[in-house]
């Protein structure tokens, strides 16, 4: 994965059993993330799944040579990336794109530059330094890690 940009895709949360099991945040809906053979890079080096499985709202997963629950305390709160995978989907917006953007309204005003982007079951929040909270909905186009132009309605800002 030379000069490939990687994508923040779950989280181990905490070892699981004894077997070197470990629950998995993972923030990516794309299955091949979880598949047995799937390679995530962390900052520890690879970690090859072996196999996973849904638990409640996140996963049970086996990597490659996390075999005890020892080892597998060794890999908590660690963030797992893997290389962005190209959609038919050109209008997609990737996460990853929309941090340190400015964000301008429709009058071409700068409102802020997104520090942060928050889950939310509408729509997800862009999270400006000024405080303000800007659903994705709005987004009428970026130009990634520089400019988002959105079409918000009168008062969002104020």
């Amino acid at each position: 994965m030379s000069d490939e940009r990687l994508l923040e895709v779950g989280r181990i949360i905490k070892a699981h059993g004894l077997r070197g099991q470990l629950l998995v945040d993972f923030w990516t809906d794309r299955a091949e993330r979880w598949a047995p053979g799937a390679v995530l890079t962390t900052s520890r080096g690879p970690l090859t799944v072996r196999a996973a499985a849904r638990h409640q709202d996140r996963f049970l997963v086996s990597f490659e040579g996390v075999d005890s629950r020892e080892d597998a305390e060794a890999w908590r709160a660690t963030l797992l990336l893997a290389p962005r995978v190209e959609d038919e989907d050109d209008d997609a917006i990737w996460i990853d794109d929309l941090y340190g953007a400015t964000v301008y309204d429709a009058s071409g005003t700068a409102r802020g530059v997104v520090v942060d982007v928050e889950a939310n079951p509408a729509s997800d929040l862009l999270v400006l330094d000024s405080g303000t909270l800007v659903p994705l909905t709005f987004v009428t186009s970026l130009l990634a890690n520089e400019r988002i132009d959105v079409d918000a309605p009168d008062g969002l800002f104020e």
